[in-house]
């Protein structure tokens, strides 16, 4: 039985290196490495009840960015929200093969979802943090302080930043 104790990868620490800069979205964010790092801690054949949660709670995390992406301007199949959707396709396909018996694949998922993750809040989360910022849209009550600023502009793109 492989855990984080037995692997190589480093548990994910929630940190201010990933944070974006939208209160909202860290929160979720921070909820998201520590459901990660449960998974990680926990004996394979214990782990389905915690990956359904944790597969719960990251169809509504990228629900929330999604309703964001598509209040704010983005197009319906911009890159961000397809990650998410690529992503979401696999974590169905890992909870099939463990019931089907692959009791080692929902670590290996974790253990790429360790990895994956800062890349992707500190381009894809932090850029859509920046430009909710520049809208004024407001996550918590998902407004827009004036909704004229979106001009029926659909962005296409991944709407990500470079930080370092």
């Amino acid at each position: 039985m492989t855990t984080l104790l037995d692997s190589n990868i480093a548990p994910l620490t929630w940190s201010n290196e990933l944070h974006t800069g939208d209160s909202r979205m860290d929160d979720t964010h921070e909820e998201f490495v520590t459901m990660l790092n449960q998974l990680l801690t926990t004996p394979q054949d214990q782990q389905l009840p915690l990956y359904k949660a944790f597969l719960s709670h990251t169809v509504e995390h990228f629900a929330q960015e999604d309703r964001w992406m598509l209040a704010t301007g983005f197009s319906a199949d911009n890159c961000h929200a397809g990650q998410h959707t690529t992503i979401l396709e696999t974590m169905r396909a890992v909870e099939v093969h463990y019931e089907g018996g692959d009791t080692e694949i929902i670590t290996r998922l974790a253990e790429a979802l360790t990895e994956w993750f800062p890349g992707h809040a500190n381009s894809m989360d932090a850029g859509l943090a920046q430009h909710l910022k520049s809208v004024n849209f407001d996550s918590v009550t998902e407004t827009l302080a004036d909704p004229s600023v979106i001009h029926n502009v659909t962005l296409s793109g991944c709407g990500s930043i470079s930080r370092s």
